[in-house]
């Protein structure tokens, strides 16, 4: 296959996956689960999911001295991006966040062109513009919704590691295995979040029944495992700013399961969103073609 036809069919699968990230996340709030235990148990099970793949592919866990420091570094910074995200919750409607959360396309874009001299094209520009508008379209909140200072710098802080980890992942010299890599991205995420929960104060709450468990499973899965695997695979083969705007897919598969599985309407308003995306996604693809 095409390596620039792999890229984008492993971004648009990295969007869909992380996508569903409202299946698990939700019914776990909804039963008194904070949100360090909802992070543990994510990045546990992802953890624990990466190993038995690596163990059934018969892939070795050696790994070099300098490969792990580059791979620590990268894990804390993805973790403590959702972290950061998962604090805003605290100061703003999580609707309003996840919506400037998606500043992290612009942020790639800008690093690109800062540190390694990346031509900014004008559909490259289009392309983040209907993406963005698409997203401003998809929130739903109330209104008269104010914006908290702390909230705003929390999610501006967790979009900016996200670019950030984007940038590294393309950037960085490492020869190992897409599986291999984002496994030890996952584990060191774990080992920050437990960090994390130590110094916070946050208490590790237990899993009860086959519900939680069935959502602490499918966080692992889903939306970690798989959304990062691919993404891994996605920004190796298209680069950094492509794949970041292949994410604008993540909250239109949102919209498709609330509208589907939790019976939301669906609107006029949400409908042009959608087409806005995909305009991008497919803009970007004909760009790169």
């Amino acid at each position: 296959m095409n390596s620039t036809v792999k890229g984008f069919i492993a971004g648009i699968l990295a969007a869909i996956f992380y996508g569903t990230n409202p299946l698990g996340t939700l019914p776990l709030y909804e039963s008194g689960i904070n949100s360090g235990s909802v992070l543990f148990y994510r990045y546990g099970f992802a953890s624990i999911l990466f190993a038995l793949w690596m163990v059934m592919s018969k892939e070795s866990f050696a790994i070099k001295r300098g490969y792990a420091i580059k791979l620590a570094v990268l894990g804390v910074m993805f973790a403590f991006s959702s972290i950061a995200l998962y604090l805003s919750f605290l100061y703003m409607d999580a609707g309003v966040a996840s919506t400037i959360l998606f500043s992290y396309p612009i942020m790639t874009a800008v690093l690109m062109v800062l540190f390694y001299h990346e031509r900014l094209s004008w559909t490259t520009m289009l392309s983040i513009t209907l993406a963005v508008s698409g997203i401003a379209l998809l929130y739903r909140g109330g209104n008269g919704v104010t914006l908290s200072a702390a909230g705003m710098t929390l999610v501006l802080l967790s979009s900016l590691l996200y670019a950030i980890y984007i940038v590294s992942v393309n950037q960085l010299k490492i020869s190992l295995s897409p599986l291999k890599f984002t496994f030890y991205v996952v584990l060191f995420g774990w080992l920050s979040v437990i960090a994390f929960m130590l110094l916070g104060g946050y208490p590790l709450q237990l899993l009860h029944g086959p519900l939680q468990w069935a959502c602490g499973i499918q966080l692992g899965l889903l939306p970690t495992v798989l959304s990062l695997f691919f993404m891994t695979i996605a920004i190796k083969n298209i680069g950094s700013t492509p794949s970041a705007i292949m994410g604008a897919l993540e909250p239109v598969t949102a919209v498709v399961i609330s509208v589907s599985l939790f019976h939301e309407a669906f609107t006029l308003r949400l409908a042009i969103g959608i087409v806005l995306i995909l305009s991008a996604v497919i803009l970007v693809i004909l760009r790169k073609r």
